[in-house]
């Protein structure tokens, strides 16, 4: 239990690694719901080819799409991106990190199933049975089959139990020659996904790795400001309430002291700290009115506001400042798994 824990909280310790988490977790869960898939090749001719490759590329595409879904980074980005210019301009470098962080996780689980699938050779057999060339395999010279019966019989292929063809070519060497075929593809997308993955992981940061930290710095920033300012409103949600429901008591009990129903009454604990944490914002307008602010014109990512100068170039009245103030530099350090 120890080291289930460890891993879980290794998988809560930031955005990348939950999504890297759930990411493993939907590869995982495609190996299993191939193994539990009935595959049943409806062996006809003109249905072989949707059916094979329905199933060998259907599933990826809703795997992808549901990698897109559980990312909680979807809905971030199409914030940033749909939300108006205001006071903060938009880094399409960013936006292009944010969708090309999360179409790799999402790729994940579609590539382990098409791997599975190729290795596994039932889709391919079931779609191309028909291509078998028996003029290599078998016996092309059968009498008594014209065309259309041989690609009956060959459209049969995956189906052992109602083959009749074997006088025109050996189920076994059929499906042997095109399960070859499939696992070597399989291999063959394997490797490939296999030097995508280390060319995207390794070699992008060595071209550009200026622009690459800066995209990931900002890509993290918006996402940490996002969840601040989530729990932000939550705890003004929460001081905004407390504070409606205090009065709410309040005049109930002046209500009743005027009724001449004497109840004892005790000062309300946290009152003024519940208040200072409103900010000044007091009502449903005022709120709106700041949430609406904050979409369309966020502030500007400048946290030293520059001296307004006067009419003579000073902020101060004819006189010059003696020295310019230095600001104070800060350094900050952010860790991440990538």
């Amino acid at each position: 239990m120890d080291k289930f824990r460890m891993i879980f909280q290794f998988f809560q310790s930031n955005q990348e690694s939950f999504m890297n988490g759930i990411c493993g977790i939907m590869a995982l869960a495609s190996t299993q719901m191939y193994s539990a898939f009935d595959f049943n090749c409806p062996c006809l001719p003109r249905y072989n080819l949707a059916y094979g490759l329905g199933i060998l590329l259907v599933p990826p595409f809703i795997l992808f799409l549901l990698g897109f879904v559980l990312n909680n980074n979807i809905s971030m980005l199409a914030e940033e991106w749909r939300r108006p210019q205001g006071q903060r301009g938009k880094d399409p470098a960013v936006l292009r990190y944010m969708f090309c962080s999360m179409a790799q996780r999402a790729m994940i689980a579609p590539a382990v199933w098409v791997s599975v699938t190729l290795l596994d050779g039932k889709c391919i057999t079931c779609a191309f049975c028909t291509s078998v060339p028996v003029e290599t395999l078998g016996n092309a010279s059968h009498p008594r089959l014209s065309q259309g019966e041989i690609q009956r019989v060959l459209a049969r292929i995956p189906c052992k139990e109602i083959y009749n063809g074997q006088e025109l070519i050996a189920n076994e060497v059929a499906v042997r020659y095109l399960r070859c075929i499939s696992q070597a593809l399989g291999w063959c997308f394997v490797l490939l996904m296999t030097i995508l993955a280390f060319l995207v992981r390794s070699l992008r940061p060595c071209f550009s790795q200026a622009a690459f930290l800066k995209s990931r710095y900002w890509s993290h920033y918006i996402d940490i400001e996002r969840k601040l300012f989530d729990e932000t409103c939550a705890e003004h949600a929460r001081s905004f309430a407390k504070v409606c429901i205090q009065q709410f008591f309040e005049g109930m009990s002046t209500d009743l002291v005027a009724a001449h129903c004497h109840l004892p009454r005790k000062a309300p604990v946290d009152a003024g700290e519940a208040a200072e944490k409103l900010l000044g914002i007091t009502d449903r307008g005022t709120m709106n009115m700041a949430l609406k602010s904050w979409h369309r014109c966020k502030p500007p990512l400048h946290l030293h506001p520059p001296v307004i100068p006067t009419g003579n170039g000073w902020a101060g009245e004819g006189q010059p400042p003696t020295h310019a103030s230095v600001p104070r530099r800060e350094t900050a350090s952010y860790y991440s798994w990538v």
